[in-house]
């Protein structure tokens, strides 16, 4: 990375922490307020149904054996650890089965992070107002995101997770502002998460170690500025050094003008989308397409001699390798998988990942009678389009039905509401919190900019469950 612009590089990482740091509840516009208290509740949702699946609990069990100072809790435990292990066992569940928010021109899943880190640290400093929890979770995402955009897309083709490296600053931004860090300390704290950042993508292939690179930002970020706090010093210009720094590292195609464009005018937390679908994001709109054929045409898995799919490079490469039953995280990451189960049950929810469905032979069946390619008016649509899909359907009967889609239900353009999100929160809870306690986390949440004390919410995230 050349410094050809040395206006739009030489104080980034100053700047970003400058804002973080200064960042005040009053200023965060109304609608930016209401969107990431719709965050917050759907990352609740994530974080306690990832609580009851195996990885997180092994990731769980480890950081029990090996004890920490009781400060935090551990979700739906009944029990408390340090600040950072909650925070790395919280996040692991908030990304532990696709169904987490996600900005998509960063490609990060914030909310899976800077919600644990945020919580933890409410608990750790008894700063428990809601309204500074929801500042420093709007900290996070802004800066977090901010160092994904700039990083681009080459970072992920490059093969590192955007949640396990850009992700380390959503945390490391919210950990600081809950902290109180003034901006020399911040500045640190970036500087030391910077070092922290890693992921790599192959984990989509069967690893359960792709949940943990949520786990891991987290925790690196409670670190960062733990030890800021404390004066331990980082890179300063962590984002823009020309050598050994972050864009200059993960990017081989670096924006460094996204970094602070409008930053404070422009809020990329209003950009964020949530999921329908608990299936990477790459392949929503494919599957939203299917799902309008099979309604229009009533269409049934049996009726399809063959399903082309057209999607963009960046997709290609993320969901259409070969399927072959590796687990439920590569289930999740492929396309051919989900477009199957939404053929025969339409949805791709909780129960079509189960682990007894993912070498179901009808499901094979017709995989083996899916295609996909590279689409390339797709590509020349440019990167905002990255997630469309044109789906063509051929029946036995010779029959060809065609549906494009642009933006897949739930991003920006085509948005899933607060009601919607509240929909999506009692389904995933049922198997944690009772009907009651589901009505109370959301009133909570919804109340959260006037909740001077957030202990009722926090009661309900640490209550121990079966």
């Amino acid at each position: 990375m050349t410094r050809s612009n040395p206006s739009l590089l030489d104080h980034a990482t100053r700047d970003l922490a400058e804002f973080a740091s200064g960042l005040a509840f009053n200023r965060i516009p109304a609608n930016v307020a209401d969107r990431i208290k719709t965050s917050i509740l759907d990352s609740i949702g994530c974080c306690l149904f990832g609580m009851t699946l195996p990885w997180t609990q092994k990731v769980q069990a480890m950081v029990e054996e090996q004890g920490g100072s009781p400060v935090a809790s551990l979700f739906g435990c009944g029990r408390k650890t340090s600040a950072a292990d909650a925070a790395l066992v919280n996040a692991t569940a908030g990304h532990a089965f696709e169904l987490d928010d996600i900005h998509k021109e960063s490609i990060v899943h914030p909310g899976s992070i800077a919600l644990p880190v945020a919580v933890a640290l409410a608990e750790k400093t008894g700063r428990r107002h809601g309204r500074d929890l929801m500042t420093a979770i709007v900290a996070g995402y802004e800066i977090g995101t901010r160092v994904g955009n700039a990083a681009t897309m080459d970072l992920f083709f490059r093969g590192f997770h955007p949640q396990g490296t850009s992700g380390v600053f959503v945390a490391a931004a919210t950990a600081g502002r809950m902290l109180g860090l003034d901006a020399h300390r911040m500045q640190h704290a970036l500087g030391i998460v910077g070092s922290q950042a890693a992921g790599l993508m192959a984990a989509q292939e069967g690893a359960m170690v792709k949940r943990f690179h949520s786990g891991r930002a987290a925790q690196s970020g409670v670190y960062a500025a733990l030890l800021a706090d404390k004066d331990f010093t980082g890179i300063t210009d962590v984002l823009e050094a020309p050598y050994g720094g972050y864009l200059s590292t993960y990017s081989g195609k670096p924006n460094p003008a996204r970094l602070t464009d409008g930053l404070g005018t422009v809020w990329e937390t209003g950009k964020i989308g949530y999921k329908p679908h608990a299936s990477v994001t790459s392949i929503h709109a494919a599957l939203d397409a299917l799902a309008q054929l099979m309604q229009e045409h009533r269409l049934q898995p049996d009726d399809m001699a063959g399903i082309d799919v057209g999607v963009s490079h960046m997709t290609y490469v993320h969901c259409a390798w070969e399927y072959k039953a590796q687990g439920v995280t590569a289930a999740q990451m492929n396309l051919f998988y989900s477009l199957a189960v939404m053929a025969h049950d339409g949805m791709a929810f909780v129960e079509q990942y189960r682990p007894e469905r993912l070498a179901d032979p009808r499901i094979l069946a017709l995989i083996a009678r899916t295609t996909a390619r590279v689409d390339p008016r797709i590509d020349a649509m440019g990167p905002a389009f990255r997630h469309a899909a044109v789906v063509t359907v051929t029946s036995a009967s010779g029959s060809v039905y065609t549906r494009e889609i642009l933006h897949r239900r739930g991003s920006p353009e085509s948005p899933l509401g607060p009601a919607d999100i509240e929909v999506k929160f009692r389904n995933i809870v049922k198997p944690c919190l009772s009907a009651g306690d589901a009505d109370t986390v959301i009133g909570l949440v919804d109340g959260l900019d006037r909740l001077d004390d957030i202990q009722p919410l926090l009661d309900i995230l640490a209550a121990p469950r079966a």
